[in-house]
């Protein structure tokens, strides 16, 4: 998603520079602290705040950071006077509607979905909600369809990876499973509910990179998208519209934003598995032409970008106010000197 962004926000004549890692490949202006995305180092504290104070060190003098981390909201590497913006891309539970809740009393904070926001409290103000876009003419359009079922996503009880291969079975389809799966609780899940499904009609090829999985999204039957939890968006339901591909998901979350049922899709309510199989049948029907349309229409990357820089003005400008309100005015000639030294500011504005 940030990568779509920095892309569309260039495309738009926009100056961004993403802080990044030295590997990166989004073409763009960019800057790093860490020479490799490390894996193993994801989400771990100590290099999340230090990727975070070098980020905010570098972008001092910038009109706007956007931060889509956890550690920025609070850091002190941050300028009192530099406008940011961030991102919620988890769900409002009680810990991060803390976090969100004092972050927005001093920037803005946008949320992915209106059933994420939905489930915001009211402590938490939210400036706006922004789906994700992606550039739809880098997803190809299928040069040959198959008769197998694809899930990509994370190795995750949440995520209905055994619900997806039980659909399989049941149908008589075979399903490719593409999957992250790298820490302990993923492999337990795996070894437990996943692999015993696993035969000749169900088959587990683990993570895969862009161009595989975009090959896997344009010649997929379906993408079948079990989600058995309110998640926030869900970027690979986009992603596999684009490349015509209908979706099969349980009307959880933000599905309901993203799949138009009966036309890119069908949804599943209560977590019907009956159903599940009855929507499958249905597929051959829907027009895969109507499922990129719909991505062109509502989920472009320009769209987002446009909506975030609006956002950004929002940030800007009241980070002025801020500042103005803070002056302290001079005192008629003749009245009391200002104390202990202090000046009034004269660079407000």
């Amino acid at each position: 998603m940030i990568d779509e962004l920095a892309r569309a926000l260039q495309r738009a004549g926009h100056h961004p520079t993403l802080f990044t890692t030295g590997d990166s490949t989004c073409p763009v202006p960019r800057t790093y602290l860490f020479d490799q995305a490390d894996p193993d180092h994801m989400g771990q504290v100590v290099h999340e705040l230090r990727h975070v104070a070098a980020a905010y060190e570098a972008f001092a003098e910038f009109d706007v950071v956007h931060d889509h981390t956890m550690s920025g909201l609070f850091s002190r590497s941050r300028p009192d006077d530099l406008p940011a913006v961030t991102t919620c891309h988890g769900p409002f539970d009680a810990d991060l509607s803390d976090l969100y809740g004092r972050a927005c009393r001093d920037m803005p904070v946008v949320a992915i979905s209106r059933d994420q926001a939905g489930r915001a409290p009211t402590s938490v103000r939210l400036a706006a909600v922004i789906h994700h876009g992606i550039e739809v003419s880098s997803y190809p359009w299928p040069r040959r369809v198959g008769d197998h079922l694809l899930f990509l996503g994370r190795m995750d009880p949440s995520k209905g990876v055994h619900l997806a291969a039980q659909l399989a079975h049941r149908s008589g389809l075979c399903l490719v499973i593409a999957a992250k799966m790298r820490n302990v609780d993923e492999h337990r899940y795996f070894d437990t509910a996943v692999r015993p499904l696993l035969d000749s009609r169900v088959t587990f090829i683990g993570e895969v990179g862009q161009a595989s999985k975009l090959e896997l999204l344009a010649s997929a039957k379906a993408l079948v998208n079990p989600i058995c939890w309110p998640e926030p968006f869900g970027l690979v339901m986009v992603e596999a519209l684009a490349c015509g591909t209908p979706v099969i998901a349980f009307a959880n979350g933000a599905a309901p934003e993203i799949i138009d049922d009966g036309v890119t899709g069908f949804l599943v309510e209560n977590e019907d598995e009956d159903e599940l199989v009855r929507a499958l049948e249905k597929v051959p029907d829907l027009d895969r032409g109507a499922c990129r349309a719909a991505v062109e229409k509502r989920f472009s990357a320009d769209r987002m970008a446009a909506e975030y820089v609006q956002i950004y003005h929002q940030a800007i400008v009241a980070k002025a106010k801020r500042r103005t309100s803070l002056v302290i005015e001079p005192l008629p000639t003749g009245g009391p000197q200002p104390r202990h030294g202090v000046e009034p500011r004269r660079d407000a504005g």
